[in-house]
């Protein structure tokens, strides 16, 4: 049964990873948001990973030689729990390629304004569920949530689009 994993990449190899795994016929996929970057006192909207040293490929553990992807260019390790690959939540890429403009790019405003100090959710990922306070965003696509866990506080980075208010 064909499933999605995720590929963890070496530090800024993610579109060269993506590259040669798609040239090796794996179905790769790397989502991407419009970053706003200021450089030289102008302010520009450049491509970037919207998970940075991730990207997901598509495999069939028992018919794809899922260990050609460890050695290739660009690829630290496909994310395993013991021997084996993890499996993503099925409909989690499809979620987030639903989320994409017509430019392949993925849409991380949110509908609803947030506001610091705001509880809200976590929707996807490790953290899914918990409900933690908006300590604060830096930039448009991406916030600072503190979550309360084993007595102490954590802040997680996370994409604007990975969070709801919560009820």
């Amino acid at each position: 049964m064909r499933r999605w994993y995720v590929v963890h990449t070496h530090a800024g190899a993610e579109r060269k990873a993506l590259s040669h795994l798609r040239r090796q016929q794996f179905t790769a996929y790397l989502p991407q948001y419009l970053k706003q970057r200021r450089h030289a006192r102008r302010v520009e909207r450049v491509a970037a990973p919207l998970f940075p040293r991730y990207l997901f490929v598509a495999m069939d553990l028992e018919r794809s030689r899922w260990r050609a992807v460890q050695s290739t260019r660009g690829v630290k390790n496909v994310v395993c729990g013991g021997e084996r690959p993890v499996a993503l939540p099925s409909g989690f890429v499809e979620h987030i390629r639903n989320c994409e403009d017509p430019g392949g790019f993925v849409l991380l405003s949110a509908v609803t304004p947030l506001h610091e100090g705001q509880p809200v959710r976590i929707m996807h990922g490790a953290f899914a569920d918990l409900v933690g306070l908006l300590e604060s965003s830096r930039d448009d696509e991406r916030v600072v949530v503190l979550l309360e866990l084993l007595g102490r506080e954590v802040r997680l980075r996370l994409p604007r689009a990975a969070i709801s208010v919560a009820a």
